[in-house]
């Protein structure tokens, strides 16, 4: 195992490396330059190509590549073009607001998937059934930021129940307070993965009511409910795996939108004002840090299997 795990973290060296070219290369032809952060309207232009030589921008792209791949492996990458701040440490102060409003929404949407999941699947094409796939279409079609705003003027406009901008009450020091703020967050980024994850139990619970194994429960006499939680539930926990491994991607993009909308201090929101900026070590610093979480979680979802299933060898 512990072999295994060193191999999978090499290998994604040359797959860091390659994402790395193709984000740089994608920053520089893109519209837009980050010395225009810093013009005034009076500007002189000496002042500017000052600015710009500073910044490094006036180096060849390859050139610029090279001093940030330096600048990745003395462990800070690089500098942030418009605070002069070292990317690492940004990233590293805004990741537990990242991590914590992430964690809880992956893990709200798996509490609640599997259960739904798991009685659309018993009760095929039944009024359940058809009450939860109604719902799951909804939640497939609706884009995260219209719910977003929607909740944010039910609950926050209209009912003056939640917070909605920041993680924090100015003034206010508590865990609660960081709760209520971070309820409708949780709740959006949720509800963008609830709906997939219903619909894949729900299709492996039909496959694996029609095993042999539920059969011989029921002539034991176990309940519906018993054969559901106790058996069925062990086969069906294999495609959730496989769908936190691959849905870490959707997961980096989803808090993005979410942290953008309602002002959540984490790394997605760092993102969009880097983009804003075109401040390119800072995105590509979250860049590199959203596909390794990536691998990492495809990594942990193969490790996971084989205790789900130990008949499952992981050899590759």
């Amino acid at each position: 195992m512990r072999q295994l795990i060193v191999r999978r973290l090499l290998q994604t060296l040359p797959m860091l490396f390659f994402v790395s070219v193709v984000c740089f290369a994608m920053i520089k032809l893109a519209p837009g330059d980050p010395v225009l952060s810093f013009v005034t309207p009076n500007m002189h232009a000496d002042d500017i190509e000052r600015i710009r030589h500073n910044l490094g921008l006036d180096k060849p792209a390859y050139i610029q590549y090279f001093i940030w791949i330096k600048e990745v492996l003395q462990g800070n990458f690089g500098y942030s073009l418009v605070n002069h701040q070292p990317v690492l440490e940004q990233i590293l102060e805004r990741l537990p607001a990242t991590a914590g409003l992430m964690g809880s929404a992956i893990g709200l949407a798996v509490l609640l998937a599997i259960p739904m999941g798991l009685l659309a699947g018993a009760n095929r094409n039944r009024w359940v059934d058809k009450l939860i796939n109604f719902l799951s279409y909804i939640g497939i079609s609706v884009p995260l930021f219209w719910l977003a705003i929607l909740l944010m003027y039910l609950f926050a406009i209209k009912l003056h129940l939640l917070p909605i901008m920041g993680m924090r009450t100015i003034g206010v020091e508590s865990a609660v307070d960081v709760l209520k703020h971070g309820i409708l967050p949780c709740a959006v980024l949720a509800f963008g993965f609830l709906a997939g994850y219903v619909r894949y139990i729900r299709s492996s619970t039909i496959g694996q009511l029609k095993e042999e194994y539920v059969q011989i429960q029921y002539a034991f006499g176990s309940s519906k409910t018993t054969i559901l939680f106790r058996h069925v539930l062990k086969h069906v926990l294999l495609p959730v795996i496989t769908l936190l491994g691959m849905s870490m991607g959707d997961l980096v993009a989803g808090a993005i939108v979410t942290e953008t909308v309602f002002s959540w201090p984490g790394i997605g929101s760092l993102g969009m004002t880097a983009v804003k900026g075109m401040d390119y070590p800072v995105i590509m610093g979250i860049t590199l840090f959203s596909s390794l979480m990536l691998i990492i979680g495809n990594l942990v979802a193969d490790i996971l299997y084989s205790f789900v299933d130990p008949r499952i060898k992981l050899t590759r």
